[in-house]
Formats: C-alpha cells, structure tokens, sequence
C-alpha cells in the first residue's frame, strides 16, 4: 500500500475525539462551544440534528459546519457517523465507564481505577493515533545524527531525560537539557546533521519552543513531540509526533500525558536499536554488566542468589 495510502488508512481509524482535543486551543471560540457539547456526551451528539448541537453550544448550524471542516470531518453527517463508530468501539474495548473527572466524593479505589484507566487509554488513543512514516522518519534521522539534543522543562524534562539515558545506553551521542541558558546555548552549537528534539504537552511552554527555534536557525534537523498538532512548537519543527492524552481533576491527565509521551520515546528507542542492533546489543550487555556489581544478589522470588566461589 502506498504511503499516502497507508497515513489515510490510519486517520481514518483515528478517534475523532482524539483529533478534537488536540485541535480544541486553535479553535475560534464558538467552535471550541460546539467541541466542548461533542466531547462531554459523544454518543448523544451522534444522535441529534445539527439544530440541536447548534442550539447546545449557543452558536449557529453554519459554526458548527465549520466546526466539522476545522477537525477534518467534512462535515455534521459525517461528524455523526464517526462519533457513532467510535462510540462502538470504546462500547466493544472497555465495559467500564469510568470518566475522567475525580470528584471529591470518589474513594481510592474510584480513584485508581480512574487514573490507571485515563494512563491505558492515554497509550492506546496515542498508538491509535501516531503518524507511523513520521516516527519511522524521526528513528532515520536519530540512527543517522551525529549529535542528538533533547529539550524539555518540567514534567516533560523527566521525559527527555528517559530519552537520553536509552539512547546513551545503545552509544548514541545525546544530551537532555531542561535549563534555558543551557538549552539555547546547546542550540546554538547544533548544526547540519544533528537532532534537536523538544518534548512539551502544550507545545506552548516558551523555553522549549525558542531553543528548537535556535537549533532550527543553526541548521539542526527538529522534532517535537507535543499533544497539539497546532501549538506553537510545531512552527519550528521539521517534524511533528503527537500524543493523545486528555487532561482531567487533579491534572491526573499531568501522569497520563508522560506516560504517553514516554510511550512514543520507546518507539523511537527501540527503532534506533533495531537500526544498529550488533552495536547496541553490545552497548547494553555492557552496561548491564558494569552496574551489576551494585544490585544485591537478591533473586526474583526473594531469595538471596548463591555466591560466587570460584570452584
């Protein structure tokens, strides 16, 4: 199948609810109304008249329509049919109906099944989601880089660090920032063959925009990873690998957008180490070994492993 082919084939299987929550801050505000009606009762929407979702977001049949263009639906017929699809398939995955929002009257064991169920679908909606040529794209240019550089500040520092340290173990030369003078300065030494890749949920955090930005000036192939196809970052990136995580009480979706993210930084490792897999094999058996000596000799079930005693 054709590339081109095979990328409509996998929109085609996209939520539709994924696309409108990443798409949701680049909305006009009479749009994000109408986004907001979809994705509080998918189902319902799927079931009624245009007038009616138009009279529920207080705006008219015509903002709607646009709504439907601006999300790559087409238009309200078709919104229908794939908020019907997609409810199918939620309906067949999961019987639960957890939700996202945690309320205060909640007990933990609401509590933990809200949260573990918000991280699953987190990594299964991104999976569903991610631009396959892209990430394979993406894994060429990390194999081919002479020098990879990852930005991140906060939560998504944690996430470009995860991503430094695998691609370090298998020999790739990689650093992680998540200082803004270190960053830009990192940027500003970057060049023609080199990688600098920003992770930010939002795509709007400003650090990390402005030193791709730098990197991006100085010649350096960029890429970010962002849950917002239309953020800011992606202004200054080459190229673009998005995650599906949505946002929800006490920013549990805070613990759902790295899991997510960390979820296409293993794609991007295990693509590297295939490409290079005698190398990193040997990168990895030899770390192993070099930290062996500080782990107990504890086995899996507990029990202490027999000593070493040279007979």
């Amino acid at each position: 199948m054709p590339e081109g082919a095979v990328h409509a084939a996998r929109e085609s299987e996209t939520s539709p609810l994924v696309r409108i929550r990443s798409l949701l801050p680049g909305l006009a505000r009479a749009e994000q109304r109408v986004a907001k009606v979809v994705l509080e009762d998918p189902s319902a929407v799927a079931r009624r008249s245009i007038t009616e979702v138009a009279l529920a977001a207080n705006t008219s049949e015509t903002t709607v329509t646009r709504f439907c263009k601006a999300v790559g639906v087409g238009g309200y017929p078709q919104l229908r049919i794939a908020l019907a699809a997609d409810t199918a398939r939620t309906e067949a995955r999961s019987t639960r109906n957890l939700g996202g929002e945690i309320g205060v009257d909640d007990d933990l064991a609401a509590v933990v099944g809200k949260v573990s169920f918000a991280d699953a679908r987190a990594v299964e909606e991104t999976a569903d989601q991610l631009d396959v040529p892209t990430l394979e794209r993406v894994i060429e240019l990390l194999s081919e880089a002479g020098r990879i550089d990852v930005y991140g500040v906060g939560a998504s520092a944690f996430v470009a660090a995860d991503l430094q340290q695998k691609l370090h173990r298998i020999g790739r030369i990689c650093f992680a920032w998540s200082d803004t003078h270190i960053m830009l300065t990192s940027a500003a030494v970057l060049g023609r063959g080199d990688v600098a890749i920003g992770v930010s949920h939002t795509g709007a955090t400003t650090d990390t925009v402005e030193a791709l930005r730098v990197a991006r000036e100085h010649g350096a192939t960029t890429v970010s990873l962002t849950n917002f196809p239309r953020s800011p970052i992606t202004e200054v990136s080459d190229y673009v690998l998005t995650t599906a995580a949505r946002e929800t009480t006490f920013r549990s979706g805070a613990t759902a957008s790295r899991i997510a993210q960390l979820t296409v930084i293993d794609c991007l490792f295990i693509g590297v180490a295939q490409r290079h897999m005698d190398t990193a094999s040997q990168a990895l058996d030899a770390t192993r070994e070099a930290v062996g000596s500080h782990r107990l000799g504890v086995r899996p079930d507990g029990r202490r492993r027999p000593r070493e005693t040279g007979k």
